[in-house]
């Protein structure tokens, strides 16, 4: 599937190539409208701050991207990626979220330099490719768990052949940044390694690592670290710290498409010595092609395994100025980034046109507080959510 839709995107390039053109141009796009069945919070995908409830959204799911080909010769080339889609800011104003160049130094070796696509998860080249994967969306129990999509840096890719089966390796390292829910988020001194090995026909394995130092740009965070360093809890303080700390993210998938069948699966779990929470997340998708219709089931499910914050602080501590104890400021900080939930989804694939495709999902999610939804008033607690979703996924 990916495979197929992914030449579709570069259809363009190489009726460009046949006539000896250096540049080629492709781009993709979605077109989707989400909603719910309830109010008091809003479906989002993690990160951006506008989103679904009963009144439908058209802002979760679409996006445009614009993508430029340059080969100089049969070693050196260039990539350009421009995309819009609602950001952490709530804009869709286009950024860059490709720039590299690439030396292809032998037929399995190549070195590449600018900004790529952040290499976390099993279909990180492409996961805003909608036409390229079977769901309408990758299952944000699992992928909402790294908020950066592109890094700056360099990676260098081998692939070989062992007894018949293609075998892959990429290590890469840099530094990355976005902005979630209007906060920026950085990650510097980032590096890893990712290892893929076909273990059947059809079958493929992918193992995958990354470390990196994490920083949190929230004023109020650091005022209220800087508050508990003042008082007997500074080791509170220095747990809820979001400058410069170790964070880690690692994870497992299996890959299946072979004649009707596909079947994805990831495993994956983040790291962190601050206050955003250690996580485990995975899902496992099965779908089956008939004719021109893939319909297809995912379960996902999203847990936190520890806060990274042991909140010590007795009850009956009030700091003057402040309305609540001090230690509900610090039971707020944690629990705003514990978003556990359970995901049923169920989704068909119409491959309408050639390079067009139309998909409609239904997501029935149970949350553990407010699970993954943005902005949840007090009574958006341990719900069971549904959710609409239609799209069309175009490449050109």
């Amino acid at each position: 599937m990916a495979a197929a839709a992914l030449a579709g995107l570069a259809s363009s390039a190489q009726a460009q190539a046949q006539s000896e053109s250096v540049f080629s141009v492709s781009g993709f796009g979605t077109l989707g409208v989400v909603g719910t069945n309830q109010d008091g919070a809003e479906y989002v995908v993690p990160g951006q701050v506008r989103g679904a409830d009963k009144s439908w959204s058209g802002e979760v799911d679409s996006k445009l991207g614009l993508q430029l080909g340059a080969k100089f010769n049969r070693q050196f080339s260039a990539t350009l990626q421009v995309l819009s889609k609602q950001d952490g800011k709530g804009k869709f104003t286009p950024q860059v979220e490709w720039a590299f160049a690439k030396w292809q130094a032998t037929p399995g070796l190549a070195l590449r330099a600018g900004r790529m696509g952040g290499p976390f998860f099993a279909v990180s080249d492409f996961r805003d490719v909608g036409y390229a994967n079977t769901w309408l969306r990758p299952p944000i129990d699992v992928y909402g768990q790294v908020p950066v999509s592109h890094f700056d840096g360099a990676d260098l890719s081998w692939q070989t052949s062992v007894a018949g089966k293609a075998l892959g390796l990429q290590v890469f390292g840099g530094r990355s940044s976005s902005h979630v829910e209007h906060t920026k988020v950085e990650i510097d001194a980032l590096v890893g390694v990712n290892a893929s090995i076909e273990l059947l026909d059809g079958l493929s394995l992918r193992l995958g690592h990354a470390t990196g130092k994490l920083t949190v740009h929230s004023g109020a965070l650091n005022d209220l670290v800087g508050v508990l360093r003042r008082t007997p809890f500074a080791g509170v303080g220095d747990q809820l710290d979001p400058n410069d700390k170790r964070a880690s993210f690692s994870g497992v998938g299996l890959t299946y498409d072979q004649g009707n069948w596909i079947v994805l699966a990831e495993y994956t779990m983040r790291k962190t010595k601050t206050f955003i929470p250690d996580t485990t997340g995975w899902y496992t998708t099965v779908g089956y092609r008939v004719g021109k219709f893939t319909p297809y089931a995912t379960l996902s499910r999203l847990k936190t395994d520890d806060s990274n914050v042991d909140n010590t602080i007795p009850a009956s501590v009030v700091l003057p100025g402040m309305q609540a104890p001090l230690r509900v400021y610090v039971d707020g900080a944690t629990a705003a980034q514990s978003t556990p939930q359970k995901t049923i989804a169920v989704g068909v694939r119409w491959d309408a046109m050639r390079n067009l495709a139309v998909k409609a999902q239904f997501d029935r999610i149970k949350t553990t507080g407010a699970g993954q939804f943005y902005d949840a008033d007090a009574g958006f607690w341990n719900k069971r959510v549904h959710v609409y979703s239609l799209a069309v996924d175009f490449v050109f």
